[in-house]
């Protein structure tokens, strides 16, 4: 009986050696990112201030918007096309309505982030560590950037962890210029240096520099986009005001009215696009995600 067990023991730690030898294979739905889409809805709504809702919230806010437009309209005027083009509307009204949010945050979080560089070179420049120069945005930094930074702080405190709390700060403000911002805090933290101040001021004047070239461009291209919104409107505001008019609504109910609103709704896509391509500056990608 002896022999048996210091076999069985003798074979396990043999097999425990064996099996410390083979490199173990994470889980691939715990590595596997989410889908470009996702990462770009969750973005888009944190820089719109909807942190607390899920890209797939979103999306199920688009459908349930299409299909109630789509019944709605479908009753009061009967005619499946006509339908079919509003509950695309408003399918996409809620994704252009946070696009058009996270634009103008983003617009006003660029003219205020100088500020903040501004305020971490002073708290570094009087002593402070990072960490310390960091947190006191909650209280001196812009007004809008303040819940941010109050909860890096409180991250920091709790945990002591500068990098994970960075990281955790990183995902909050979802801004390209605060991953800029935060790798070079980064940098500095790991590496050290007496190059940090410098690093700050370059990084603050080129913010500014950028900002208000940015807002130069964009006034004088406003009626660029402008236009290309109202000349997508109009054709659809008159299909709305024509859609009153029984005898009107007749005339898209067959095939080859069919045509003719997919014919105009391909058509201003495509029109609409193009305008913003040209009339947009382009947007700052977050590559340092």
């Amino acid at each position: 009986m002896t022999g048996v067990v210091l076999g069985l023991v003798f074979g396990t730690g043999l097999f425990l050696i064996w099996w410390s030898f083979w490199v173990r294979e994470q889980d691939p739905d715990r590595t596997k990112e989410p889908p470009r889409l996702i990462r770009v809805l969750r973005d888009e709504l944190v820089q719109a201030g909807f942190a607390s809702t899920s890209a797939r919230t979103l999306l199920l806010g688009c459908a349930a918007a299409f299909v109630l437009v789509f019944l709605l309209v479908y009753a009061v005027v009967g005619v499946l096309p006509i339908a079919l083009c509003f509950a695309l509307m408003a399918a996409w009204s809620p994704y252009a309505v946070v696009r058009m949010r996270a634009r103008q945050r983003r617009g006003r979080l660029r003219d205020l982030w100088p500020d903040a560089v501004d305020n971490i070179t002073s708290a570094v420049r009087a002593g402070m560590s990072l960490p310390e120069a960091v947190s006191q945005l909650a209280h001196r930094g812009p007004e809008e950037l303040r819940p941010a930074f109050a909860a890096f702080a409180q991250d920091y405190r709790v945990s002591g962890r500068f990098q994970d709390s960075l990281d955790r700060l990183k995902a909050r403000l979802s801004d390209p210029v605060a991953d800029r911002l935060i790798e070079s805090l980064r940098i500095a933290r790991e590496v050290g240096g007496s190059d940090l101040g410098r690093l700050l001021r370059t990084l603050s004047v080129f913010l500014r520099e950028d900002a208000r070239t940015r807002a130069e461009l964009e006034t004088r291209q406003s009626w660029t986009v402008n236009a290309a919104r109202l000349a997508v409107a109009a054709p659809w505001l008159i299909l709305a005001m024509l859609s009153t008019r029984p005898e009107s609504v007749a005339a898209y109910s067959s095939a080859r009215g069919a045509l003719v609103l997919v014919a105009g709704g391909i058509v201003t896509g495509i029109a609409y696009w193009l305008m913003l391509r040209i009339g947009r500056l382009p947007e700052d990608e977050r590559v340092l995600r």
